[in-house]
């Protein structure tokens, strides 16, 4: 729509200064020319947007020219506040500052618009971590993030799950990425991934050392490479299986079945080595049957028949 345009050309120009015509095209995702016929309305309606030819041109708002937030729509406010993360921004020592920001938004909406955000602060609570994992100690956090924010360098002693375990690192930090509970930061050079809470010690140089940010780096394009590249490297092999009907497996990557008439689900699943697959697939007890690979299944074949041998020595009394 171009009422809601309009108000996204204001607030890209209030939040970027000057852009171009073609710039803002971009941003709008509209010709060059729907661009021209904007900025007319705007100026019409008296809004004090100038324009400047030559190679460093393009419009600016007057300076100290701020636009309400009475463009908001009813959906735009209630995810602006289910968007609002407060313990994710309390470790990073931010969670004042978002309850100020939520604060100031929530005066400069309309009275309607108070209510739905009221309505979605009280109806929805986002709480990222599993249920069975302790949250990890991370004192290091605020440190990493500081860094992130000022492009400098840290030396970190890090604990990694191959020897040797505990090496040194130099650390260029470029973001955090928060998953599932757990905080990591992307750092070059490479750059690499790794765990925040896995740091065991932090220096940063006197004086402080700084880094240039990989132009174009993309923090969210690198992260989803990242996971495709992790499940590709941590499942190398494959496993056949027969699913009791309601049986699931609880996995990072989706399964397809194939239904059989005794309404069990045939289907094949990635596995990370016939270790972690054994343990996994035990844990389902008779509602999964493994049909390959023959090492897995005659590893879990000697696995039931030591259990049925120990239950049944206690059964019987024989047992030591």
């Amino acid at each position: 729509m171009k009422s809601s345009r309009l108000l996204s050309i204001l607030l890209l120009l209030q939040t970027r200064g000057r852009m171009t015509a073609a710039q803002l095209a971009e941003a709008l995702e509209v010709s060059v020319r729907t661009v021209y016929r904007d900025v007319e309305a705007l100026s019409a309606a008296g809004v004090p947007l100038y324009g400047d030819a030559g190679h460093a041109g393009g419009y600016r708002l007057l300076d100290g020219y701020r636009t309400r937030l009475t463009g908001l729509t009813t959906d735009e406010a209630e995810a602006l506040f289910l968007a609002g993360v407060p313990g994710p921004a309390a470790e990073l020592g931010l969670g004042p500052v978002l309850a100020a920001a939520q604060l100031k938004v929530r005066a400069a909406l309309p009275a309607e618009l108070r209510e739905h955000a009221d309505r979605i602060s009280g109806r929805f609570h986002l709480d990222a971590p599993g249920w069975y994992a302790d949250a990890d100690d991370t004192p290091f956090l605020h440190t990493v993030a500081d860094a992130v924010w000022h492009n400098r360098v840290l030396y970190a002693m890090y604990r990694r799950w191959r020897e040797p375990t505990d090496v040194e690192r130099r650390l260029e930090p470029y973001g955090l990425v928060l998953k599932a509970g757990r905080w990591y930061v992307v750092a070059g050079p490479g750059p690499r991934t790794f765990r925040v809470d896995q740091i065991l010690a932090l220096t940063t140089p006197d004086p402080a050392e700084e880094f240039t940010r990989p132009d174009g780096f993309d923090l969210a394009a690198y992260w989803t490479a990242h996971q495709r590249d992790f499940h590709d490297r941590l499942y190398r092999s494959e496993a056949v299986v027969r699913l009791a009907p309601g049986a699931t497996l609880a996995r990072a990557v989706p399964l397809n079945g194939r239904a059989e008439p005794d309404g069990w689900t045939l289907m094949s699943v990635p596995i990370e080595s016939i270790d972690h697959a054994h343990g996994e697939f035990l844990r389902l007890g008779t509602d999964i049957e493994v049909l390959a690979p023959p090492e897995l299944r005659d590893r879990i074949t000697r696995t039931v028949a030591e259990l049925a041998e120990r239950y049944g020595n206690l059964l019987t009394g024989s047992g030591d």
